[in-house]
């Protein structure tokens, strides 16, 4: 069939589309391309794109894409609105929703979640309206600071109260053509799953795109390497094929485009049927989920400079007691007699000017002015206000030592420091410090013992926090998907060496179960794609260049 008769024949097929006001011809040719012009809307920071007006009386099914860079996922996104609008092959149309950002060609073309909403067109070829979640792509240019910002995203959309709510499809979008599991597919594929609940295993799908129609059997394979939670039919991942060219000049080779047009309808009937069956799931345990990893990432930060503050303290108090020893004939006729101390204190110095950590916040550090620490430093990216920080539960903070309100929290361009200065202090000053502070039942302490007793408070102090820590990691265990994240294994490693100095055996031996149930193939290619990549990353910094990761 020539070319000339096939849009002969069609030529009138895009004005069954008239009613459609909302669109732009942006080619044309075979076939017609039209650009949609939906409704724009913020979700809190986010974009809401709605095409039509919802009938309440309507199903809607809600769809979460999730995968790499240059997967496909906007093609996708575009099919499944074709699908929905009832376009067929014959039509010689195509209506896209999505919008390409002007970016390099090395970037990716998706810089934040979207949600688009497309309203209408029930009963064409689908009996509900569709929600698609659009997420950047992971393991792009930007590098893996970029990924983390994801689930911050997520969970702004998922807690806000115009956000998205409920979940019916996870669809994680890979090329069918992938032959193997390497680093960076690993890393993306553990990312992914680590974002959601337990009770979202069976919503999760592959989406497998570029696909000729033949069972992609390396792609499945490195699935099943990377040891990835998913629904499952006799043992193996869901998956569902399409091809990605429907929307390609179609005047050449129209028998291949044919084909993949039933390839990609095909998977898109298979799809959607599986997706009418699914039931939808609430998103409380993800939101929890998502809580939990950002809290234990600023508990962990956190503990880490209390930790050193606590050594600067430590060190501080055994120069003043190794001074009262050494000095103490001296002493009893002496009350101007000094020593010389490494004072602890905290100061705040400035954060930003474009390093990869700035990048991670969204206007700076989140700071507790009472006990000065820093509650959320790097990582804040959604809230303006202390108030609704992801460390904030019930109105205080979740981290800071004394768990303060959220109204002694400020969020700047500056953090605390721990830094120490030379001090000369006298007999005098030290007993007036110690006897002040004193209570009942220490009335009759020496100087000495008053000391040691800081020593073993500040001890019980850290025990104390990295219980906190623990904490959140067994709840992670209990409610996600997947427990030890890329990040969560880092924070294994410093709280398994922390538990061994306090030798509490039975945290240590918890930890490392968890720590050695993720070292499949699949993780640890993962983790050293993660090393590789910060590595290269602080070359970067330090030559005054950006690192790249692929």
């Amino acid at each position: 069939m020539s070319s000339f008769l096939y849009r002969n024949n069609n030529e009138n097929t895009s004005s069954k589309y008239d009613y459609i006001t909302d669109k732009k011809l942006i080619h044309e040719g075979s076939p017609n391309v039209y650009q949609l012009r939906p409704k724009k809307k913020k979700i809190g920071t986010l974009k809401r794109m709605t095409l039509g007006e919802k009938n309440p009386n309507k199903i809607n099914k809600t769809i979460l894409l999730v995968g790499e860079t240059g997967a496909g996922k906007s093609t996708l996104i575009n099919a499944l609105v074709n699908f929905a609008m009832g376009v067929e092959w014959e039509d010689d149309v195509w209506f896209q929703i999505t919008e390409e950002e002007k970016k390099e060609q090395t970037q990716s073309q998706t810089s934040d979640v979207i949600v688009y909403e497309i309203f209408g067109f029930e009963d064409k070829t689908l009996p509900y309206s569709l929600t698609i979640i659009d997420t950047p792509g992971y393991g792009n240019t930007d590098g893996i600071e970029h990924d983390v910002i994801v689930s911050q995203r997520l969970l702004d959309l998922f807690r806000s109260a115009d956000g998205v709510h409920e979940i019916d499809v996870v669809g994680l979008v890979l090329n069918a053509t992938v032959n193997r599991l390497n680093e960076r597919l690993s890393y993306i594929f553990n990312s992914v799953v680590s974002l959601f609940g337990k009770d979202l295993e069976n919503n999760i799908v592959a989406l497998m795109t570029h696909s000729p129609g033949r069972t992609p059997k390396n792609a499945l394979k490195a699935l099943e390497d990377a040891n990835i939670k998913c629904a499952r039919n006799e043992k193996k991942p869901v998956y569902f094929l399409f091809d990605n060219c429907q929307n390609e000049d179609r005047t050449d080779d129209i028998e291949n485009f044919q084909h993949a047009d039933k390839t990609a309808t095909r998977g898109m009937k298979q799809f959607t049927d599986f997706l009418e069956k699914t039931a939808p799931q609430k998103l409380e345990i993800t939101v929890n989920v998502l809580n939990e990893q950002i809290r234990l990432t600023a508990c962990v930060q956190n503990l880490k400079e209390r930790i050193e503050y606590i050594e600067l303290k430590r060190n501080e108090i055994q120069q003043t007691q190794e001074g009262l020893k050494k000095h103490e004939q001296e002493m009893k006729t002496n009350e101007e007699f000094t020593v010389e101390v490494d004072e602890p204190y905290k100061d705040i110095e400035p954060i930003g000017g474009g390093n990869w950590l700035w990048n991670l916040c969204f206007e700076g550090a989140v700071c507790c002015t009472v006990c000065e620490e820093n509650c959320h430093f790097p990582g804040c990216t959604i809230a303006h206000n202390p108030s609704r920080c992801e460390v904030m539960k019930h109105g205080r903070c979740t981290v800071c030592t004394n768990k303060c309100p959220a109204a002694d929290h400020v969020k700047e361009n500056w953090r605390f420091v721990n830094k120490t200065r030379k001090v000369n202090k006298t007999l005098q000053h030290v007993k007036d410090k110690y006897e002040k502070n004193k209570g009942e039942n220490e009335k009759k302490m020496s100087l000495l013992e008053s000391l040691q007793k800081e020593m073993e408070d500040l001890e019980a102090n850290k025990t104390h926090w990295l219980d906190e820590a623990y904490e959140h990691v067994i709840k992670l265990e209990l409610i996600a998907l997947k427990a030890v994240s890329m990040s969560t294994y880092v924070h294994l490693d410093f709280l398994i060496e922390e538990m061994e100095k306090k030798k509490d055996a039975k945290k240590v031996q918890k930890l490392k179960e968890m720590a050695t149930s993720q070292k499949d193939k699949g993780f640890l290619e993962g983790v050293k794609y993660v090393y590789r990549t910060l590595t290269q990353l602080i070359k970067g910094e330090k030559t005054g260049e950006r690192g790249t990761d692929v």
